[in-house]
Protein backbone atom coordinates (compact mmCIF):
# COMPACT_ATOMS: atom_id res chain seq x y z
CA UNK A 1 0.00 0.00 0.00
CA UNK A 2 0.94 3.48 -0.77
CA UNK A 3 1.89 6.44 2.03
CA UNK A 4 -0.67 8.17 0.21
CA UNK A 5 -2.83 5.82 0.50
CA UNK A 6 -2.44 4.89 3.88
CA UNK A 7 -2.95 8.16 4.97
CA UNK A 8 -6.50 8.91 3.12
CA UNK A 9 -9.00 7.33 6.25
CA UNK A 10 -6.81 10.68 8.18
CA UNK A 11 -8.14 13.33 5.72
CA UNK A 12 -11.57 11.87 6.64
CA UNK A 13 -11.32 11.53 10.07
CA UNK A 14 -12.73 14.32 12.29
CA UNK A 15 -9.44 15.18 14.01
CA UNK A 16 -10.18 17.99 15.84
CA UNK A 17 -13.07 16.68 17.63
CA UNK A 18 -10.93 13.32 18.26
CA UNK A 19 -8.44 15.27 20.05
CA UNK A 20 -10.55 17.79 21.98
CA UNK A 21 -12.40 14.61 23.36
CA UNK A 22 -8.80 12.82 23.81
CA UNK A 23 -7.81 15.75 25.64
CA UNK A 24 -10.51 16.04 28.01
CA UNK A 25 -10.14 12.33 28.51
CA UNK A 26 -6.29 13.01 29.32
CA UNK A 27 -6.87 15.73 31.67
CA UNK A 28 -9.35 13.94 33.80
CA UNK A 29 -8.84 12.62 37.31
CA UNK A 30 -10.41 9.08 37.19
CA UNK A 31 -8.46 7.05 39.88
CA UNK A 32 -8.29 3.58 38.92
CA UNK A 33 -9.43 4.10 35.48
CA UNK A 34 -7.12 6.59 35.07
CA UNK A 35 -4.19 4.22 36.89
CA UNK A 36 -5.00 1.30 34.68
CA UNK A 37 -5.17 3.17 31.57
CA UNK A 38 -1.45 4.56 32.33
CA UNK A 39 -0.70 0.58 32.91
CA UNK A 40 -2.22 -0.50 30.25
CA UNK A 41 -0.15 2.24 28.17
CA UNK A 42 3.05 1.57 29.16
CA UNK A 43 2.89 -2.07 28.69
CA UNK A 44 1.70 -1.08 25.23
CA UNK A 45 4.62 1.02 24.40
CA UNK A 46 7.39 -0.20 26.49
CA UNK A 47 7.89 2.88 28.72
CA UNK A 48 11.23 2.57 30.74
CA UNK A 49 9.28 3.92 34.27
CA UNK A 50 13.01 2.84 35.87
CA UNK A 51 14.10 6.45 34.51
CA UNK A 52 11.11 8.45 36.01
CA UNK A 53 11.35 11.15 38.69
CA UNK A 54 8.40 9.19 40.11
CA UNK A 55 8.06 5.40 38.99
CA UNK A 56 4.69 5.11 41.28
CA UNK A 57 1.98 4.65 38.01
CA UNK A 58 -0.99 4.87 40.35
CA UNK A 59 0.28 8.09 42.19
CA UNK A 60 -0.29 9.97 39.05
CA UNK A 61 -3.56 11.57 38.89
CA UNK A 62 -4.25 12.03 35.39
CA UNK A 63 -3.16 10.98 32.39
CA UNK A 64 -1.27 13.85 31.51
CA UNK A 65 0.13 13.93 34.55
CA UNK A 66 1.95 10.80 33.52
CA UNK A 67 2.54 11.63 29.83
CA UNK A 68 4.72 14.23 30.87
CA UNK A 69 6.43 13.30 33.87
CA UNK A 70 9.91 14.44 34.94
CA UNK A 71 13.03 12.22 34.38
CA UNK A 72 15.73 11.69 37.56
CA UNK A 73 17.77 13.83 38.30
CA UNK A 74 21.30 12.87 35.95
CA UNK A 75 19.71 10.39 33.38
CA UNK A 76 19.96 12.96 30.63
CA UNK A 77 23.51 14.13 30.60
CA UNK A 78 24.32 16.91 28.60
CA UNK A 79 27.07 16.20 26.07
CA UNK A 80 29.92 18.60 25.57
CA UNK A 81 28.42 20.24 22.23
CA UNK A 82 27.76 23.48 20.68
CA UNK A 83 24.04 22.09 19.93
CA UNK A 84 22.74 19.67 21.84
CA UNK A 85 19.70 16.72 21.51
CA UNK A 86 16.00 18.80 22.98
CA UNK A 87 14.25 15.69 22.92
CA UNK A 88 14.08 11.58 23.32
CA UNK A 89 12.90 10.80 20.25
CA UNK A 90 14.26 9.35 17.02
CA UNK A 91 15.17 11.65 13.65
CA UNK A 92 12.79 12.26 11.12
CA UNK A 93 15.74 14.56 8.79
CA UNK A 94 17.64 16.95 9.02
CA UNK A 95 20.53 18.64 6.80
CA UNK A 96 20.88 22.09 4.52
CA UNK A 97 17.63 24.00 3.93
CA UNK A 98 17.75 24.46 0.03
CA UNK A 99 17.83 28.67 0.04
CA UNK A 100 14.00 28.02 1.97
CA UNK A 101 13.04 24.80 1.27
CA UNK A 102 13.00 22.32 4.07
CA UNK A 103 13.14 18.44 3.10
CA UNK A 104 10.34 16.63 4.95
CA UNK A 105 10.49 12.97 2.90
CA UNK A 106 11.06 11.86 -0.42
CA UNK A 107 9.22 13.70 -2.95
CA UNK A 108 8.00 16.18 -0.07
CA UNK A 109 9.41 19.67 1.09
CA UNK A 110 7.94 22.33 2.38
CA UNK A 111 9.21 26.32 3.05
CA UNK A 112 10.35 28.27 5.95
CA UNK A 113 7.60 30.66 5.68
CA UNK A 114 5.35 28.71 5.84
CA UNK A 115 6.56 26.44 8.69
CA UNK A 116 7.13 29.55 10.69
CA UNK A 117 3.01 31.02 9.83
CA UNK A 118 3.96 33.29 7.15
CA UNK A 119 6.50 36.07 8.48
CA UNK A 120 8.96 35.86 5.15
CA UNK A 121 11.17 38.02 6.72
CA UNK A 122 11.41 36.15 9.95
CA UNK A 123 12.43 32.48 7.45
CA UNK A 124 14.55 34.41 5.70
CA UNK A 125 17.15 34.42 8.77
CA UNK A 126 18.04 30.58 7.33
CA UNK A 127 17.74 30.89 3.98
CA UNK A 128 20.09 27.82 3.05
CA UNK A 129 20.73 27.21 6.92
CA UNK A 130 19.72 23.81 8.66
CA UNK A 131 17.29 22.67 10.08
CA UNK A 132 16.27 18.95 12.43
CA UNK A 133 13.08 17.17 12.28
CA UNK A 134 12.33 14.99 15.07
CA UNK A 135 9.61 12.59 16.04
CA UNK A 136 8.53 11.75 20.28
CA UNK A 137 6.88 8.44 19.53
CA UNK A 138 4.16 7.53 22.33
CA UNK A 139 6.67 6.18 24.74
CA UNK A 140 9.21 8.92 24.88
CA UNK A 141 9.76 11.60 27.53
CA UNK A 142 7.89 14.27 26.40
CA UNK A 143 9.55 17.19 27.84
CA UNK A 144 11.61 19.33 25.43
CA UNK A 145 14.64 21.10 26.32
CA UNK A 146 17.30 24.28 25.05
CA UNK A 147 19.61 22.98 22.28
CA UNK A 148 21.83 25.59 23.26
CA UNK A 149 21.00 29.12 25.79
CA UNK A 150 18.82 31.52 24.05
CA UNK A 151 17.38 34.30 24.37
CA UNK A 152 13.53 34.72 23.64
CA UNK A 153 12.00 37.23 21.47
CA UNK A 154 8.43 35.94 20.20
CA UNK A 155 6.02 32.93 19.90
CA UNK A 156 3.95 32.29 17.65
CA UNK A 157 0.90 29.74 17.66
CA UNK A 158 -0.13 28.67 13.72
CA UNK A 159 -3.53 27.31 13.72
CA UNK A 160 -3.71 24.10 11.29
CA UNK A 161 -4.56 21.01 10.88
CA UNK A 162 -3.90 17.70 13.00
CA UNK A 163 -2.60 15.45 10.73
CA UNK A 164 -0.59 12.17 12.97
CA UNK A 165 2.97 13.17 12.82
CA UNK A 166 4.04 9.68 12.32
CA UNK A 167 6.53 7.97 9.45
CA UNK A 168 4.40 7.33 7.06
CA UNK A 169 1.99 10.81 7.63
CA UNK A 170 5.38 12.70 7.09
CA UNK A 171 5.76 10.26 3.41
CA UNK A 172 2.42 10.35 2.61
CA UNK A 173 1.01 14.13 3.49
CA UNK A 174 2.76 17.33 1.41
CA UNK A 175 3.88 19.71 3.80
CA UNK A 176 2.78 18.24 6.79
CA UNK A 177 5.13 20.04 9.68
CA UNK A 178 3.84 23.27 7.97
CA UNK A 179 0.42 22.31 7.51
CA UNK A 180 -0.10 20.87 11.41
CA UNK A 181 -1.23 23.05 13.91
CA UNK A 182 1.84 24.65 15.65
CA UNK A 183 3.90 26.70 18.40
CA UNK A 184 6.63 28.84 16.74
CA UNK A 185 9.66 30.08 19.10
CA UNK A 186 11.80 32.49 18.24
CA UNK A 187 15.05 32.86 19.94
CA UNK A 188 18.93 34.63 19.64
CA UNK A 189 21.38 33.16 21.23
CA UNK A 190 25.28 33.65 21.09
CA UNK A 191 25.41 32.18 17.81
CA UNK A 192 22.71 33.89 15.69
CA UNK A 193 19.27 33.04 15.63
CA UNK A 194 17.34 29.54 15.89
CA UNK A 195 13.51 28.57 16.03
CA UNK A 196 12.06 25.80 17.50
CA UNK A 197 9.00 24.79 16.74
CA UNK A 198 6.51 22.57 18.17
CA UNK A 199 4.00 20.44 15.85
CA UNK A 200 0.65 19.56 17.19
CA UNK A 201 -1.18 16.09 15.75
CA UNK A 202 -3.90 14.10 16.07
CA UNK A 203 -4.43 13.25 19.93
CA UNK A 204 -2.24 15.97 21.00
CA UNK A 205 -4.02 17.63 23.44
CA UNK A 206 -2.45 20.65 23.78
CA UNK A 207 1.48 22.10 23.82
CA UNK A 208 2.89 24.53 26.51
CA UNK A 209 5.95 26.36 27.37
CA UNK A 210 7.49 27.11 30.52
CA UNK A 211 7.27 30.53 30.17
CA UNK A 212 3.44 30.77 29.05
CA UNK A 213 1.98 27.84 30.19
CA UNK A 214 -0.68 25.74 27.84
CA UNK A 215 -0.52 27.51 24.22
CA UNK A 216 -3.47 25.54 22.89
CA UNK A 217 -6.38 25.18 23.49
CA UNK A 218 -7.65 27.42 22.86
CA UNK A 219 -8.09 27.24 19.30
CA UNK A 220 -9.35 30.25 17.60
CA UNK A 221 -8.50 29.56 14.07
CA UNK A 222 -6.23 32.87 13.89
CA UNK A 223 -3.03 32.92 14.84
CA UNK A 224 -1.56 34.69 17.62
CA UNK A 225 1.67 35.77 18.68
CA UNK A 226 3.63 37.04 21.78
CA UNK A 227 6.47 39.33 21.98
CA UNK A 228 9.02 39.16 24.39
CA UNK A 229 11.21 41.97 25.92
CA UNK A 230 15.02 41.62 25.58
CA UNK A 231 16.50 39.49 28.52
CA UNK A 232 12.68 38.28 29.79
CA UNK A 233 12.45 35.02 28.81
CA UNK A 234 16.40 33.56 28.78
CA UNK A 235 16.91 29.61 29.38
CA UNK A 236 19.84 27.88 29.49
CA UNK A 237 21.14 24.79 27.59
CA UNK A 238 19.72 21.66 28.42
CA UNK A 239 17.16 23.65 30.63
CA UNK A 240 13.37 22.61 29.84
CA UNK A 241 11.55 25.33 27.35
CA UNK A 242 8.53 23.32 26.74
CA UNK A 243 6.10 19.77 26.66
CA UNK A 244 3.71 18.34 24.87
CA UNK A 245 0.60 16.54 26.19
CA UNK A 246 0.30 13.49 23.45
CA UNK A 247 3.54 13.66 21.59
CA UNK A 248 4.76 14.66 18.51
CA UNK A 249 7.43 16.48 16.21
CA UNK A 250 9.87 19.04 17.09
CA UNK A 251 11.20 21.42 13.49
CA UNK A 252 14.32 23.80 14.69
CA UNK A 253 15.88 25.93 12.01
CA UNK A 254 19.69 27.32 12.29
CA UNK A 255 21.03 30.29 10.17
CA UNK A 256 23.53 29.29 7.18
CA UNK A 257 27.37 29.31 8.55
CA UNK A 258 30.13 26.65 9.41
CA UNK A 259 27.64 23.75 11.25
CA UNK A 260 28.48 19.96 11.45
CA UNK A 261 25.86 17.29 12.46
CA UNK A 262 26.68 14.50 14.85
CA UNK A 263 28.14 12.20 12.23
CA UNK A 264 26.65 9.20 13.73
CA UNK A 265 23.48 10.91 13.16
CA UNK A 266 20.87 9.25 10.41
CA UNK A 267 17.29 9.08 9.75
CA UNK A 268 15.42 6.95 11.73
CA UNK A 269 18.03 6.56 14.34
CA UNK A 270 16.96 6.85 17.87
CA UNK A 271 17.73 9.96 20.25
CA UNK A 272 18.23 10.71 23.55
CA UNK A 273 17.81 14.26 25.07
CA UNK A 274 21.67 15.67 26.18
CA UNK A 275 23.29 13.56 23.30
CA UNK A 276 25.62 15.65 21.04
CA UNK A 277 23.33 17.19 18.18
CA UNK A 278 26.20 19.79 16.45
CA UNK A 279 28.78 21.76 15.91
CA UNK A 280 28.81 25.30 15.26
CA UNK A 281 32.36 25.07 13.07
CA UNK A 282 33.52 21.88 11.35
CA UNK A 283 35.79 19.77 13.00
Amino acid sequence: MSDRLAVLPQYLLPKQALTTLAGKFASARLGGLTASVIRWFVGRYNVNMGEAANPDIASYASFNDFFTRALKDGARPLADADLICPVDGAISQFGPIAKDQVFQAKGHTYSTTALVGGDAAAAARFDDGYFATLYLSPRDYHRIHMPCAGELTRMVHVPGDLFSVNPTTARGVPGLFARNERVVCFFESAQGPFVLVLVGATIVGSMATVWHGQVNPPRPGTLRQWDYAPGQVSLQKGEEMGRFLLGSTVVMLFPKGPLQFNPQWAPARPIQLGEAMAQRAAG
